[in-house]
């Protein structure tokens, strides 16, 4: 059973992903995925008030008749979130940890999906697939959804990113989207990443924390890394270890950006303390379509 507390954080998520999902979207979520719009359906004899910009002209003069071309909405699409549950996602700085960012995130993808009749499932992961949600619609698997990203306790710790990606591969029957969450401190799963981008619109969300990428001067510090359970006593203070963090932090960065630049994918960044719903309608609202 889920406490009431609980309780009232999904609903809370779902109402205002919701909001903000009503805001913005306006029921075109399909159109910014590549692949997917208005196909042609039929032809139709013209009729005043027609647009004439659908004019087939050619068919028009073989047929001797003014014949419109018909358009129909594509079918649905089936939407897949591959949501990182490993030990890195407790952390968090400020008031949220990267994994209720990534519930927000996750709520507000479903709703604005199912909005407009396209299935939504999701694959959790660490260095296992530790849990498998059917693609579903509707305001139950939504709240579902968000449930489960907020309380789900995974078996294992560490991340394996190539595993998710091989899953999903076999999972995706057909040409859909998805959604990547996770802050990819992980390495190796490019090739996969390869794969999978070659048929289906994949897109990454890099949740991250402020304190990730600064480490202040306090002097010395035991440091726990939870995926690999190890301590380490590191002197904040000293030069050659504010060197040393900084190029790794760079090199992670540039690394990271290769290889979604490589594979011809967009990625969206999201800070902890930042307002998520901005950037991500920011995201959609200068997405490239392709």
């Amino acid at each position: 059973m889920l406490s009431e507390e609980l309780i009232k954080k999904v609903k809370f998520i779902e109402i205002t992903t919701r909001r903000r999902v009503e805001s913005f979207m306006s029921g075109r979520f399909k159109s910014h995925f590549k692949g997917h719009g208005m196909q042609f359906s039929e032809h139709r004899i013209y009729v005043p008030g027609d647009d004439v910009r659908h004019m087939d002209w050619r068919v028009t003069a073989r047929s001797r008749e003014p014949l419109i071309k018909k358009f129909e909405e594509e079918r649905e699409l089936t939407v897949l979130l591959l949501v990182d549950v490993s030990a890195s996602k407790n952390f968090g700085s400020n008031e949220k940890l990267k994994s209720e960012i990534a519930a927000e995130i996750g709520g507000m993808l479903t709703y604005a999906a199912t909005r407009t009749g396209d299935k939504v499932g999701v694959l959790l992961f660490s260095e296992d697939i530790e849990k498998i949600i059917p693609p579903k619609k509707g305001r139950a698997h939504i709240l579902r959804v968000i449930r489960d990203l907020l309380t789900f306790e995974p078996q294992k710790k560490k991340t394996d990113l190539a595993k998710a990606l091989e899953a999903a591969f076999h999972i995706m029957k057909h040409s859909g989207v998805i959604f990547i969450i996770s802050d990819f401190m992980t390495s190796g799963y490019e090739l996969f990443l390869k794969k999978l981008s070659l048929k289906h619109d994949v897109i990454a969300i890099v949740i991250e924390d402020q304190r990730e990428k600064q480490m202040p001067e306090l002097g010395r510090l035991c440091v726990f890394n939870p995926e690999i359970g190890q301590e380490n006593l590191v002197d904040t203070g000293s030069y050659v270890f504010k060197e040393w963090f900084k190029e790794y932090q760079l090199n992670f960065e540039k690394e990271k950006a290769h290889i979604f630049k490589s594979k011809k994918m967009e990625y969206l960044k999201v800070l902890t303390h930042e307002d998520y719903g901005n950037a991500v309608v920011k995201f959609f609202r200068t997405r490239k379509r392709y």
